[in-house]
């Protein structure tokens, strides 16, 4: 063990102290999640004798990316062998490691686990958790960390909450922000808080469980303008509304607005020159979409991933063969994060810091009603939905994009 070279920060001593059996951490970006988790992943593994030792990541790609390169880096005196093609390390006692990912729960049914951590738990279905993981600890009586910055009060928050219930006393949870970690400039976390919404910093640099309120958007935010910079390009994201049979037939009919958002990108913030929103039919939208890209000729235009986006590419690419004018589609997903989460992270801090421009025009009652009642569900969110598409496809974040390590990932298009 002496081999291994353990070296601990302040907080991360406290947590590797703790006797509970389930240990919930809740912390800011860049404090060092990461490297605790692979120690405890190490050491649990050289104590087990029986059952596998999991990393579980909300997808593979990202259990890779996190933790690969820092398992190796930490325990290369105890690996025996290791296989990127499978995520899996061999340990010099046989205890095998394997990096998972929370989108493909086949691949972790039928195991017996000694030892697991689940990072970025708040990102997950909790039924990976409930259904799946925690039944793979029941004969070994297995333990687990949870590590992860908040989103909101979600399942990650009930877990964490669970310390300080009497009944539930083989947990024990923790609350770090970014400042615990020593190794972190305060000055960089400063930086930030000056770039990102107040609300997206106390949720990634400051761990906070708040949940997105009504008051997201503040009026005084709002910044109008007549005339449109001269630099910057033109992007173009689509959110498509849903179609059902109309009285069983084969005519569709809208069930809610399409949204087209129009906007200019430069090093400065956003140009939103229109928003372009109807209940049209599969081939009104095509028509809509086709005058859009020859009036603004746009580097990209996205489209919402979904079987609407499947049943527009029929008429649209029927369009641009008849006219012979072709144009670059990009498919827009959600990143496997919430709607509120992902429109909070892509307008909130532009709108407050002055970094997103409307043009005036009639759509803007429409879109400050949309906007300043957000996220009731009562009320349509299809004009801001569609903007805040536009971060993915210009991939322009406005977050502060932080000197990697070797602790975690640090999203450009979503800002963590």
């Amino acid at each position: 063990m002496t081999d291994l070279a353990i070296s601990l920060l302040d907080w991360q001593q406290k947590v590797w102290d703790s006797k509970a059996r389930f240990k919930v951490v809740a912390a800011g970006r860049r404090t060092g999640k990461s490297r605790l988790a692979a120690y405890l992943l190490i050491v649990n593994g050289l104590q087990t004798k029986q059952g596998q030792v999991f990393y579980v990541a909300p997808t593979q790609g990202q259990a890779r990316d996190i933790m690969w390169q820092t398992l190796l880096e930490v325990g290369h005196p105890v690996i025996k062998a290791s296989h990127i093609n499978n995520l899996q390390i061999t340990l010099i006692n046989g205890t095998k490691i394997s990096l998972k990912g929370a989108d493909r729960p086949e691949t972790m049914r039928g195991v017996s686990l000694k030892y697991l951590v689940m990072d970025e738990y708040a990102d997950m279905k909790p039924e990976v958790w409930e259904q799946i993981l925690r039944p793979a600890l029941t004969d070994q009586k297995g333990q687990a960390l949870f590590i992860g910055t908040p989103m909101g009060r979600n399942h990650f928050y009930d877990l964490y909450k669970l310390a300080d219930l009497e009944e539930h006393d083989t947990y024990e949870s923790w609350h770090f922000t970014s400042y615990d970690n020593p190794l972190l400039d305060p000055t960089e976390i400063d930086m930030a808080k000056k770039q990102m919404s107040s609300f997206a910093f106390r949720q990634e640099f400051m761990a906070s469980f708040e949940a997105q309120g009504s008051d997201i958007f503040n009026e005084d935010w709002i910044k109008m303008g007549t005339e449109e910079p001269s630099e910057g390009d033109y992007y173009v994201a689509i959110d498509m509304a849903g179609f059902e049979d109309a009285q069983k037939k084969t005519k569709k009919s809208r069930l809610d607005n399409t949204a087209i958002s129009i906007v200019k990108v430069n090093e400065k913030g956003w140009w939103v020159d229109d928003i372009i929103y109807g209940r049209w039919t599969f081939e009104e939208t095509a028509e809509a979409i086709f005058e859009v890209v020859e009036a603004y000729e746009p580097i990209a235009v996205g489209i919402e991933k979904g079987i609407a986006k499947q049943a527009i590419m029929s008429p649209l690419t029927d369009m641009m063969k008849q006219k012979g004018k072709f144009f670059n589609i990009q498919e827009l997903t959600h990143g496997n994060k919430r709607k509120v989460d992902r429109i909070v992270a892509a307008l909130q801090g532009r709108f407050e810091h002055g970094a997103i421009t409307l043009n005036e025009g009639d759509w803007n009652i429409e879109f400050l009603d949309e906007l300043f009642q957000f996220p009731n569900t009562q009320v349509h969110d299809d004009m801001i939905d569609s903007l805040a598409y536009i971060d993915q496809l210009a991939k322009i974040s406005y977050y502060y994009d932080f000197e990697q390590d070797n602790f975690e990932i640090f999203d450009k298009v979503a800002g963590y």
